[in-house]
């Protein structure tokens, strides 16, 4: 098998299913824009769904890869900078990997929805190791105890995609997404107060500059 050709398969299909969805992309697209015919591509990857399964495959496996390395550094003698830090992490994934958050977000709207394990096999066990790991500053007196983590996760990843993928209106009605600098570091700023006052956090929120993703 020529990993080259795959790789590239793989590539082409990530960016129009992220971009069209599953429902809204033909294998005939896939292989006229990897530069290839419809029987070379399914040789290589197999039909639709398969390609669609190894796509998922890929962008969880990047996911897990980076949440694994934040949470590493979650532990330490200062949480409260580790949890701000987690959040840092966590926006620029997707920040740098918009394709990541495309994709999940075209399941919201049921996209390939006869494709229903993904969810229970990928971002369920991923949600559960984060708040797993941001429970301890909760038994530590860190975060208010009535805190629902759970769904403040949730709420972190539905601002982040939303974000990522969709921006915000500005004052024009233009629309003004991650690659803007100072939308993205006001929106690092509202997340990382949001999150803060969420979970009762002492103190006011820390953040870091990033001068080599976001100074003009």
């Amino acid at each position: 098998m020529d990993s080259g050709q795959v790789n590239l398969i793989l590539k082409v299909a990530t960016q129009l299913f992220a971009a069209l969805g599953f429902d809204g992309t033909s294998t005939r697209q896939i292989a006229e824009a990897a530069g290839m015919n419809i029987a070379t591509v399914n040789y290589h990857v197999g039909g639709k769904r398969e390609l669609y399964l190894a796509v998922m495959e890929r962008a969880h496996r990047a996911e897990k890869t980076a949440l694994d390395l934040a949470l590493a550094r979650l532990p330490g003698d200062d949480p409260l900078a580790a949890i701000h830090r987690l959040l840092d992490d966590y926006l620029d994934f997707c920040v740098d990997n918009p394709e990541v958050p495309a994709l999940w977000m075209h399941r919201w709207l049921s996209d390939a929805s006869d494709i229903t394990e993904l969810e229970r096999e990928y971002v369920q066990p991923l949600v559960a190791s984060v708040t797993a790991a941001v429970r301890p500053a909760v038994e530590r007196g860190l975060i208010d105890e009535k805190v629902d983590l759970e769904y403040t996760m949730w709420m972190v990843i539905w601002s982040v995609h939303g974000f990522a993928k969709g921006g915000v209106l500005d004052a024009e009605g233009r629309r003004r997404a991650a690659g803007d600098r100072a939308a993205l570091r006001r929106f690092r700023s509202h997340l990382h107060l949001s999150v803060h006052r969420t979970l009762g956090l002492p103190g006011e929120p820390r953040t870091r500059a990033r001068p080599t993703k976001e100074s003009t």
